[in-house]
């Protein structure tokens, strides 16, 4: 089955400066090291929650991958989840007609020469996650220890916010994935609890300025996840950090 959001990929135009921000902002911030295909790079904000947060940069022109076709821009372009058995959830995903492809074998060389190794469930559309398991040990993938304590007090993510055209169809789709069924708030906002955090669904309604960053993020991207909620402490919940340090990604700190 499927346990809990892995991580969140936010893309930046230079990684260096992107850890220098969320330093900036209070996170504990790793270097990744180089993906297996040599076309990106990246570095991790690992959290207390098992969860993460992936900067990623492009090193070259790759214009066969993912997330290319966001490589002019910079934000939160996609995100995972942690499947305990890929093989068995993408067939239990196709048998309830969602047609998962994979898996596919993906990896990273660290800075410190060491080799990890996991496996992709790639989506039919792009409101849907991608699956990301471990081949290697889970521990050499996500930093751990020091490195999940942030001086913001931030400890794990709360929810993240998809946008979706149209949000019924979106959750049967999520549902076929997940094997769990909605909470429907109204016609246009569907949420899914997933381990200790929630995926919510949000489609624009017509001609509602309050709905203007959900449009914004469909004409600028298509559907996909567009902001985030990090669970803090009491001294920093309710804070909105500055999309200037964010590159661009809304990131809410709620209590944890």
């Amino acid at each position: 089955m499927i346990v809990a959001i892995d991580h969140l990929v936010i893309l930046v135009q230079n990684l260096d400066a992107a850890i220098a921000d969320y330093t900036t902002l209070g996170f504990t911030v790793v270097p990744g090291g180089e993906h297996a295909d040599g076309a990106t790079h990246n570095a991790l904000v690992a959290f207390a929650d098992g969860s993460y947060l992936e900067l990623i940069a492009f090193r070259r022109e790759a214009p066969g991958h993912r997330w290319w076709r966001h490589a002019g821009s910079e934000g939160l372009v996609d995100y995972a989840l942690l499947p305990d058995a890929i093989e068995q959830d993408i067939a239990a995903a196709r048998a309830r007609g969602v047609e998962y492809a994979g898996p596919t074998p993906g990896g990273r060389l660290r800075p410190d020469g060491q080799r990890i190794a996991w496996q992709i469930g790639e989506p039919p559309t792009p409101d849907l996650p991608f699956l990301c398991a471990d081949v290697t040990p889970r521990e050499l993938r996500v930093p751990g220890d020091e490195a999940r304590k942030h001086a913001n007090g931030v400890t794990g993510i709360a929810e993240v916010t998809v946008a979706v055209r149209d949000a019924q169809a979106s959750a049967q789709r999520y549902a076929a994935l997940l094997g769990i069924e909605p909470v429907v708030l109204d016609e246009r906002t569907v949420s899914f609890g997933l381990g200790t955090a929630r995926i919510t669904l949000a489609a624009p309604a017509p001609d509602a300025p309050a709905d203007a960053a959900l449009v914004t993020r469909l004409n600028a991207r298509g559907e996909g996840p567009m902001a985030m909620a990090l669970r803090a402490g009491t001294g920093t919940a309710g804070a909105v950090l500055s999309q200037e340090h964010t590159h661009g990604v809304q990131i809410d700190l709620v209590a944890g």
